[in-house]
């Protein structure tokens, strides 16, 4: 069977493409671009599901009959925020912000954040759409603490300044493979991958 990436993210394609080609399936993986390139989506939903849901439809809706799209809507959850930026985290500078503009703001207003208040979230909400309309989300967390300045250059998005329970590195600090080992992507992405070796789907029938 044929998945292919609903998502123009170059970072994501990158971390999901190298998860699924670790996992050994029978599957050949392709980006928007094979069909086309990317539909435009509004991700208008206030849920990290929802806005994956839509992404994932509107691709499916142009793939062959072997074709599954799997779409990956994720940000950083704050609890000194209640929760912000969530859905917001790719323009919470501004819609057409940067990750270096979305993570100087987020430095910036969790300044007078005391140490003990900093804990935060990565959440990653996969969807999975079939042609057919057939519809499958895996949710990934990872927990841990927002730091005060960035450490190291790896990874992309807030990875620099989110420090996960119990590790002495940043995300960003990280391989890609130790990453992807403890991240809400990789989190996501094993359930996912344990659905595609159980779902008939990859078996042909």
């Amino acid at each position: 069977m044929r998945l292919y990436l609903a998502t123009s993210n170059l970072h994501k394609i990158e971390e999901l493409a190298a998860m699924l080609a670790a996992a050994g399936l029978d599957v050949e993986v392709h980006t928007a671009e094979a069909v086309g390139g990317m539909p435009e989506v509004v991700e208008d939903q206030n849920t990290f599901s929802g806005n994956a849901l839509k992404k994932a439809r509107a691709l499916a809706a142009l793939l062959p009959e072997d074709g599954l799209a799997l779409a990956d809507d994720s940000g950083i959850c704050i609890e000194a925020f209640n929760g912000a930026p969530g859905v917001y985290s790719a323009r919470y500078a501004g819609e057409n912000a940067t990750d270096e503009e979305n993570l100087e703001k987020l430095i910036r207003e969790l300044g007078n954040v005391p140490n003990g208040k900093r804990g935060g979230s990565f959440e990653c909400h996969l969807a999975v759409v079939a042609p057919h309309g057939e519809e499958r989300l895996f949710i990934g967390e990872i927990f841990g603490t927002i730091l005060r300045e960035r450490r190291g250059e790896s990874g992309f998005g807030y990875d620099p300044v989110f420090l996960p329970l119990g590790k002495e590195r940043t995300t960003a600090e990280m391989t890609s493979e130790e990453k992807a080992a403890i991240s809400h992507r990789g989190n996501a992405m094993r359930q996912f991958l344990e659905w595609m070796r159980d779902t008939k789907i990859q078996g042909g029938a």
